[in-house]
């Protein structure tokens, strides 16, 4: 029998409003953790991200929810400021009654105005552990009514370093609440917490997504020893032409340094990390769904509230530190049917990583040779000859040609035609292309150290040597002739 919403125990009015919203057949983990919820147990699930699980809690949550008590009720804890929103944006979706209140706090935003709301009343509270502290400390935020408590890619908010603050925020909630904990991967630390902090929970099993939509291109390209990894990305950008790209980094740090390089070779690009204010990351997101800027380069953390349709590819700047976050990665592109195309830069030192990688997708990913200088360069003047017949379809053409008609009394007409090209594609040629810049024919390979032959050396050390020995061998003699006497 076919499992829908109608089986799992909601009510006429969510179910309603899932269908007004498009929602017809739930998903696994859907399956699964509605009705253990509704039962009153707590819940463990391990799901990737795409799977379903906010709306795994968020709708038997709404059926817990009294409406006619203000007090917090629900309580779910996000890693990130961009997944809080976005949680809370879904649970407003799929919300069937207007006299719910929902807040989100986190960090970037005003505390005195989560003050007043939380002042007004709500009934669940969507936020950051940093920001909830802060709350519960200051008296303003009372958890004594809460019901259930949500941990969201707990995970994730073990490696940005708030698990104490979590222990902290279950300590200080209601004894009778209800406890869910939804984690990509169960590392010691988390699985101690479920110990913990639930009561004999409910251990949810969904099969694990395919390893990466079908629909992604996957290149690899292998950057030779000594390179820097601009030096390979450069000619990438120029075949792939990119609509729109996401580029992953590592660090605040290597963002901020590959967008000014790529803004100085031409690149419609900007930055996006924590460092970002909460107003300069929605008007950066805007203006990248709007297509005002083509290229983001984006850390892992930053990136999980960057939701972007039709994105045609994902860059790995920087291979990430496990093969969960890769998959995540590539994932946000090829969606909907569309295909995408995901590219690695892979150094000497990622070797590792990508074996693993290549594992975990269960195949072999296609390695392809950096573009050289001649096909850079053939690809430009491609580009070039198709603005060229668009500009000869043009009216504007016809004012120019007074001006050819003088050159051409003095110089071909084919040469001034070359002319004319040559000054527009050096005018557009970037900086990088314009050096001594060419790719290696194969990877650097580790410098070997040569030994100098020295035969008085050689012959001083075996003399050494046989000194030595002679020296061991008389203080054993000695040494044996000393015990024969006594």
């Amino acid at each position: 029998m076919t499992t829908n919403f109608h089986n799992l125990g909601l009510s006429e009015a969510c179910v309603e409003q899932l269908e007004n919203l498009g929602f017809s057949q739930p998903t696994q983990i859907q399956q699964q953790a509605i009705p253990s919820l509704l039962e009153g147990h707590d819940v463990v699930g391990q799901s990737q991200t795409g799977t379903g699980k906010t709306a795994a809690f968020s709708l038997p949550m709404l059926e817990m929810i009294d409406t006619s008590n203000k007090a917090v009720q629900a309580l779910i804890l996000t890693p990130t400021r961009e997944l809080a929103q976005q949680v809370a944006e879904a649970i407003k979706d799929f919300s069937f009654n207007r006299r719910l209140y929902i807040l989100t706090v986190c960090g970037g935003q005003s505390i005195e105005r989560q003050i007043r709301s939380l002042q007004k009343g709500v009934q669940i509270v969507v936020g950051t552990p940093g920001r909830v502290i802060d709350l519960l400390e200051r008296g303003n935020l009372k958890l004594d009514q809460l019901s259930l408590a949500v941990l969201d890619e707990a995970d994730e908010m073990l490696s940005m370093g708030f698990i104490d603050d979590v222990k902290k925020i279950l300590r200080q909630s209601s004894k009778e609440r209800q406890t869910a904990c939804f984690s990509a991967t169960m590392p010691r630390e988390i699985r101690d917490l479920i110990k913990n902090f639930l009561k004999s929970p409910v251990t949810l099993t969904v099969e694990q997504p395919k390893a990466a939509p079908a629909r992604i291109d996957q290149s690899v390209y292998m950057v030779p020893r000594g390179w820097q990894k601009i030096m390979a990305l450069q000619p990438i950008l120029e075949i792939e032409e990119p609509e729109s790209a996401i580029i992953f980094v590592r660090t605040k740090r290597t963002a901020s340094e590959l967008t000014n390089k790529l803004q100085e070779a031409g690149h419609s690009v900007d930055e996006y990390h924590g460092n970002l204010s909460q107003v300069q990351r929605e008007r950066l997101v805007r203006r990248f769904r709007e297509g005002k800027i083509r290229m983001i380069v984006a850390t892992d953390i930053a990136a999980r509230g960057l939701d972007v349709e039709n994105l045609s590819h994902v860059i790995n700047y920087d291979l990430p530190d496990n093969t969960e976050t890769f998959i995540h990665r590539i994932g946000r592109t090829g969606r909907a049917g569309k295909t995408g195309t995901a590219i690695a830069l892979v150094q000497p030192m990622d070797r590792r990583m990508l074996r693993q990688i290549e594992r975990r997708l269960r195949q072999r990913l296609n390695v392809c040779k950096i573009p050289d200088r001649a096909q850079v360069e053939a690809k430009r003047i491609a580009k070039l000859q198709t603005t060229v017949k668009e500009t000869l379809a043009g009216e504007r053409m016809a004012s120019f040609l007074p001006l050819v008609r003088e050159l051409s009394s003095e110089y071909d007409p084919q040469a001034i035609a070359a002319a004319a090209l040559q000054m527009v594609y050096d005018r557009d040629c970037p900086q990088w292309l314009k050096t001594d810049w060419e790719v290696p024919t194969s990877s650097v390979p580790k410098p070997v150290i040569k030994r100098k032959y020295n035969r008085n050396a050689r012959k001083e050390r075996y003399n050494s040597k046989s000194v030595t020995q002679n020296d061991s061998r008389d203080k054993i003699m000695k040494s044996e002739v000393g015990i024969s006497e006594q």
